[in-house]
């Protein structure tokens, strides 16, 4: 170890945890998981109260510029019901334009999961900048990214709290009827990228039978419409070989669960 990694950046001396027995460890570390445990379910609880916060009707028409040409914000939706959209920082006057988006922005874009699992909850995940798309196309090839990429062309991201600063706004689709749903930014942002956590800001969740949502909100049972990301099929019923799998899963994990210390 050098004596910087000893010493820290600062150049002084790292206070760092003693050194116990396994047993001891093991005691620190389940003494720890009471408390990890109960974050978990005020997560949960947090997520099924974000479930019932109350929409505002979108009635303004929005444009923005894909790929293929002008588009609008229910054409984002693809056909589903859930849209997030993500406000990212690439255009003049940002640190690092031309060639990169802003680092903050780019770090969520790393982070991103395959959106397939997003698809298959019946969500779509798009990033929105000011940008041409002649060079989101080419900052998206240089950097591996595949996620949708729209232009802002209008006054949207004034409009939803993301003209000066990045953040996530949640919308949901009723045939052409938009409604929005949530929003985060700020250190809120920095969670975001893995299905899960986006999942859980949305207004139907997980969409799994042990979440806590309004009655009628779709539910499937928990871990049976996961699959590899190239295999999802539409309306596709669950690969029996799989449930077989899973169920046993968590009839251990529940096994174990109920064997556990209070």
């Amino acid at each position: 170890m050098t004596a910087s990694a000893e010493n820290g950046k600062s150049g002084q001396a790292m206070h760092k945890p003693p050194v116990v027995s396994p047993q001891a460890w093991e005691a620190a570390r389940e003494q720890l998981l009471v408390k990890e445990k109960a974050e978990t379910r005020a997560r949960d609880a947090l997520a099924a109260e974000r479930r019932r916060m109350p929409w505002m009707a979108v009635e303004k028409a929005y444009a923005f510029e894909g790929p293929q040409g002008k588009v609008s914000l229910l054409d984002l939706f693809e056909g589903r019901h859930q849209l997030i959209l993500y406000r990212a920082f690439y255009e003049p006057g940002v640190f690092g334009w031309p060639e990169h988006a802003c680092r903050g922005c780019s770090m969520v874009a790393d982070q991103v999961a395959h959106v397939a699992h997003l698809n298959a909850r019946d969500t779509t995940l798009v990033f929105a900048s000011r940008a041409p798309q002649a060079d989101i196309a080419r900052l998206k090839a240089r950097m591996g990214w595949t996620m949708p990429w729209v232009t802002i062309t209008d006054s949207f991201d004034k409009d939803f709290g993301v003209d000066e600063w990045h953040g996530t706004n949640v919308f949901y689709r009723d045939g052409a009827r938009i409604f929005r749903t949530y929003f985060i930014n700020n250190r809120g942002d920095e969670q975001m990228g893995g299905t899960w956590n986006y999942l859980d800001i949305t207004p139907l969740g997980r969409q799994e039978v042990w979440e806590d949502s309004p009655e009628g909100y779709p539910q499937t049972p928990t871990y049976k419409w996961w699959n590899w990301h190239d295999s999802y099929v539409p309306d596709a019923e669950p690969d029996t070989k799989w449930v077989e799998v899973s169920d046993a899963g968590e009839a251990a994990f529940r096994a174990e669960s109920a064997n556990e210390k209070p």
